[in-house]
């Protein structure tokens, strides 16, 4: 194994994180709650679908977290160090499933029962997925781990700033599902509602450019 992994150990660093613990929580919540791919379509699911039906999506995004940044903080990151090619094709698959993504979000129309292939919200295993290829998460993992919790750093440590970050994560990002589910009353109109999907889109493609940049 490389000697540029972070050193590992099953310890937790308590003086590392009672130190950082309020700026690190801070962080989590600010970069939560900002603008980002997540919310974008959490805003769009709790408008298109209601909080409810939403709620698989935000569970899956809250996972995602987890397992992404307990992954980065153990030494996942390193790969595209040694395999920059990997990096490469990250961008790659996340770009292509956001355009995708971003697609589907403006073709979208009112849900109709009768309709052989209604719409629907996104499923817990596709929100997990996605985050493995979300551009934001991946910078807030690298930045929480580099900037406050940097160097040797035991399992448990990871698994504490890892846990931290999703526990703040799913209440905030619901923020933005809760706010798309206020809107429901205002596109019960087809024409709005094919206007606000569109917006919506496009935002999620605007979220593109700071990784293809």
């Amino acid at each position: 194994m490389s000697a540029s992994l972070p050193a590992l150990g099953l310890g937790l660093n308590t003086p590392m994180l009672t130190d950082n613990l309020s700026a690190l929580a801070l962080f989590a919540f600010v970069t939560s709650l900002t603008p980002g791919p997540n919310n974008l379509m959490l805003l769009a699911s709790g408008a298109n679908f209601g909080f409810r039906a939403s709620i698989p999506h935000l569970l899956g995004i809250s996972t995602g977290v987890l397992i992404l940044l307990a992954s980065v903080g153990l030494g996942l990151a390193e790969v595209f160090s040694h395999w920059p090619w990997a990096e490469v094709a990250t961008k790659g698959i996340g770009a292509g499933y956001m355009v995708y993504l971003a697609w589907r979000m403006a073709s979208a129309s009112l849900p109709d029962a009768s309709a052989g292939r209604a719409p629907r919200p996104m499923r817990y295993i596709s929100a997990f997925a996605f985050q493995w290829v979300n551009p934001k998460l991946w910078l807030m993992a690298l930045s929480a781990f580099s900037v406050y919790v940097p160097g040797s750093r035991g399992f448990l440590t990871v698994l504490a700033v890892a846990a931290l970050f999703s526990g703040i994560n799913l209440p905030t990002i619901s923020v933005w599902a809760l706010g798309g589910a206020r809107l429901r009353h205002w596109l019960m109109d087809r024409r709005r509602v094919r206007v606000f999907n569109v917006a919506m889109a496009a935002l999620l493609l605007a979220t593109l450019w700071p990784m293809l940049s």
